[in-house]
């Protein structure tokens, strides 16, 4: 299975963490893993400006970073969207990248997806859930499963297990 990530952080800190154990168990079950930083990408916001689905058959007017991700997007059985908690909801980085995948809706192959989110708080993650079973909704890709880690479990050694068990089992 090829999996694409949606790693939305713009730090190297415990949500690559969190990506990495997962990217591990992933390819220890054999899976292909390609993992994409959109959090320290330049992917502007969807303008609503419709070109994608009037002239552009699925492509964006705008022309930058997103154009990295949207072929890994598109070939993937399975996304995988990964972000610390900024305020109660994902980073803006990678709320950006997923307005623009707008632009052709659900991915031609993915059939699963899972949400992987840090924060260094309890329970803070509503809005980021909420968006992600939006998500969800709208493609009709089924929910493999979601991964939180908060305040001390962020790189602990049971949490990196957890996400790997996880992974392996996919």
């Amino acid at each position: 299975m090829k999996i694409a990530v949606l790693n939305g952080s713009p730090k190297v800190g415990n949500t690559a963490a969190m990506v990495n154990a997962f990217a591990d168990g992933a390819k220890e079950a054999g899976h292909e893993v390609e993992i994409l930083h959109v959090g320290k990408m330049k992917i502007g916001g969807c303008i609503a400006c419709e070109y994608c689905h009037t002239k552009g058959e699925g492509k964006c007017v705008q022309k930058d970073d997103m154009e990295k991700v949207m072929p890994a997007y598109k070939d993937a059985d399975m996304v995988v969207f990964a972000s610390p908690i900024y305020y109660f909801d994902v980073t803006a980085q990678l709320s950006a990248a997923i307005q623009r995948v707008y632009a052709i809706g659900k991915p031609a192959k993915a059939s699963k997806a899972a949400l992987l989110l840090s924060s260094a708080s309890p329970n803070p993650y509503d809005g980021a859930i909420a968006t992600y079973k939006s998500i969800l909704a709208f493609t009709g890709i089924e929910d493999a499963g979601i991964i939180t880690a908060a305040g001390s479990e962020n790189g602990s050694e049971a949490k990196m297990a957890e996400i790997r068990s996880f992974a392996k089992a996919l």
